[in-house]
């Protein structure tokens, strides 16, 4: 039976009348048209247009028709607002130009293409990562609870919640490996299960839907803002990574002293080389850049190590004969990110790592945080950018960006982030008012 009939079979047994089409925006907001079960077998042959003119980073308005073709391998049941008598369910899909061909402007269309070029190079780019974000009450940033860092309960009021966040995931088939309270007080940590990367990022955006939804449920917010607390530490999204061929690891070598093959060094390398024009991708908010600064456990400092968690790129420890969980770790995107885009840029600066056989410099093991700056540049550890303006203006001179997101969601991204700073630069804040007006 193919894929569309089983789940046409699936709607009719489980009566099923709402089906929402999912897809995101430039910026990876998620974005939704819901259709009734009479709908689905069209949308899954033809697609269901939808005007792209008013979709951030979308069509123009005199090229707005678009297609949303639902992709039958992301079909699922939505617990939350589903029961016994009708129940509801989603598809993530592609975009499309009316002419049925994938339109430009697509995320997930320039993740699969980068990922189809990892494939003709014989490489799955598998991904793996950790989901920092903080609960709150209602309307306010006030945490719900007082724990630290692996707290448990009663410290960790949080916990309930996500048991029943992972207990919702696991239903539609989201597999999570761990969840923990993070360092500052409220703040939690969801690790879904390592996999394919156009899966994760579907994966993603759901997950911070239920994560929503149960949040929302118990009178509680869930916020992925990136440093929602000042003084506190910010969410990250650190994204474990590796190539697969022939069903094997590519990263792994039981010869060298890091387990390290040369294609994971070359890809880690890679990494490294352009770290910083694609960090406006990977940390795309003004608010990313609040996160990005020493002291709080962030990474801005462009190094390896195996053990030092200031440096950007880490080589997590692992049992010597599990070759299948040599990876690197890439430690900068935080989860207010698009994951398709952040996906595609770090693959194709591994790619060309690999493809230019980059060399890995030497790892720095020792604290880069208590390095002065004179130590750093004596010994060649640059940092990211600082702020939004200064990642756009390197990702704006990017080949490597522009070649792996397209020219239209290139130049959309770009323009989008000159408006949002431009915005942000023209406030008012209550820092300069309490710090200025009594002194100017």
């Amino acid at each position: 039976m193919k894929e569309t009939e089983k789940i046409l079979k699936q709607v009719t047994e489980e009566n099923i009348k709402f089906i929402h089409l999912w897809f995101v925006d430039i910026l990876g907001q998620l974005k939704s048209v819901t259709i009734r079960d009479r709908e689905l077998e069209k949308a899954l042959e033809e697609g269901i247009g939808f005007d792209g003119s008013s979709v951030e980073g979308f069509a123009r308005i005199y090229e707005s028709d678009l297609l949303l073709k639902p992709e039958p391998a992301t079909f699922r049941v939505l617990p939350w607002c589903s029961h016994p008598q009708e129940k509801v369910a989603a598809l993530f899909c592609d975009i499309l130009t009316p002419e049925g061909k994938g339109y430009e402007g697509d995320g997930r269309l320039a993740l699969k293409k980068l990922a189809d070029r990892a494939r003709r190079q014989g490489f799955e780019f598998k991904v793996g990562p950790e989901l920092e974000y903080f609960y709150f009450k209602p309307n306010s940033t006030e945490p719900i609870d007082q724990g630290g860092y692996f707290d448990f309960a009663p410290r960790d009021m949080a916990a309930n919640l996500r048991q029943e966040t992972i207990r919702l995931a696991e239903e539609m088939g989201i597999a999570i490996d761990c969840s923990h309270h993070e360092v500052a007080p409220s703040q939690s940590e969801l690790a879904p299960r390592y996999g394919n990367a156009l899966t994760m990022a579907d994966n993603l955006l759901t997950l911070k839907v239920i994560t929503k939804e149960v949040a929302r449920k118990y009178g509680y917010s869930a916020s992925f803002m990136p440093k929602p607390v000042f003084g506190e530490n910010g969410s990250g999204m650190h994204v474990h990574t590796s190539l697969f061929k022939d069903g094997k690891n590519a990263f792994f070598d039981a010869k060298d002293p890091f387990l390290l093959s040369a294609t994971a060094r070359h890809f880690a390398a890679g990494i490294l080389t352009h770290c910083r024009e694609i960090t406006a991708i990977c940390n795309q908010w003004v608010n990313s850049y609040k996160r990005l600064v020493p002291g709080y456990e962030a990474p801005v400092y462009i190094a390896w190590a195996q053990h030092n968690r200031s440096s950007l790129l880490r080589i997590p420890a692992f049992r010597h004969g599990k070759g299948t969980a040599a990876r690197v770790e890439f430690r900068s995107p935080d989860p207010a990110c698009n994951p398709y885009l952040t996906f595609s840029v770090i693959l194709a600066a591994g790619l060309d790592g690999i493809e230019k056989k980059l060399a890995l410099p030497k790892a720095v093991e020792e604290d880069i945080y208590r390095m002065d700056e004179a130590e750093r540049k004596e010994r060649n550890i640059p940092s990211l950018p600082g702020s939004l303006i200064e990642a756009i203006m390197l990702t704006e001179k990017s080949s490597l960006v522009r070649k792996a997101l397209g020219e239209h969601i290139f130049e959309q991204f770009i323009a989008n982030k000159k408006i949002e700073w431009d915005r942000y630069r023209t406030q008012v804040t209550d820092y300069e008012i309490k710090t200025y007006l009594p002194l100017l």
